[in-house]
């Protein structure tokens, strides 16, 4: 996973599962393999969908053997079957036992996440769209989450509130309307930031265009009313669609020309991918 910050911010974040799992050891691990030895064990897919993690998949064990190796027979981003072999795990007998819990932890949940933005991106396929994800991610697992959604194929929207400016509802409320909000943004935001509102009616999307918004985000609005938002935009700005997208309706907000659909359920209501570590052997 990219460059060398973020792998140690990556790091930061494996060693802290790790030490949840094990705060004083692995006890039970302990019991079977008192000392170093070294052994092997298989990576399985129990269902269909996209792999995405396996970097990380292998850190854990890094972590806790420098000596261990993954070899993959598959790639982040390919799809893959129920009973497929992934991968081989070689390193200490007791790194592969104390890592396999959050090493699966990691791989199946950004699997998940990966399968699930698949299916919403081939929803809104040859519509000219955007997939984009939120910040409705699990607290600690952003890093990771919005890497699986670039694997699964989607795109990524700002990654936390330092990056870029987007005007919600309490926001609006704060500065007394879009507005004023749009105006204490641009005399504060570096010139080169884009300016975002989230709308929820009609009215509210004037005061933005008025106001020079770079994007309108239309937030929760009938599908009657994101159509006439944006014929009422007519490219002025770029536009959003939100609230309750899901791989079941991305289309049809797709179909309304608008530039990009951001989608929660994305990150906070992706199933795992269901994935085991088999047949462990000791080799010696």
């Amino acid at each position: 996973m990219g460059d060398p910050m973020t792998r140690l911010v990556m790091d930061e974040h494996i060693r802290a599962a790790l030490k949840e799992d094990m705060p004083f050891g692995d006890v039970s691990t302990a019991a079977v393999m008192p000392k170093a030895r070294p052994g092997r064990v298989r990576l399985y897919a129990k269902a269909d969908g996209v792999i995405a993690g396996l970097a990380v998949f292998s850190r854990v064990f890094e972590l806790l053997d420098p000596t261990s190796h993954v070899e993959a027979e598959v790639a982040d981003g390919d799809e893959v079957t129920a009973g497929q072999l992934l991968a081989t795990v070689e390193g200490d007998v007791r790194a592969l036992l104390e890592g396999e819990r959050t090493a699966l932890n990691y791989l199946q949940r950004m699997s998940g996440i990966a399968t699930y933005t698949h299916s919403v991106v081939a929803a809104l396929a040859g519509t000219g769209t955007t997939l984009v994800c939120t910040r409705k991610t699990t607290p600690g697992m952003r890093l990771f989450e919005r890497e699986a959604v670039r694997l699964g194929g989607g795109s990524l929207h700002r990654f936390g509130l330092s990056d870029s400016v987007m005007l919600k509802d309490n926001h609006i409320d704060a500065a007394g309307g879009v507005a004023a909000a749009v105006a204490m943004a641009r005399a504060s935001a570096p010139f080169v930031d884009k300016v975002e509102v989230e709308c929820e009616t009609l009215d509210m999307v004037r005061e933005a265009l008025d106001a020079g918004a770079d994007i309108i985000m239309l937030d929760n609005m009938s599908h009657d009313d994101m159509a006439a938002a944006i014929a009422l935009i007519d490219g002025r700005a770029q536009t959003e669609a939100s609230g309750n997208v899901d791989a079941s309706n991305a289309a049809r907000y797709a179909d309304l020309g608008v530039d990009f659909v951001s989608c929660g359920a994305l990150t906070h209501s992706a199933p795992i991918l269901d994935l085991s570590l088999k047949h462990l052997e000791v080799l010696g």
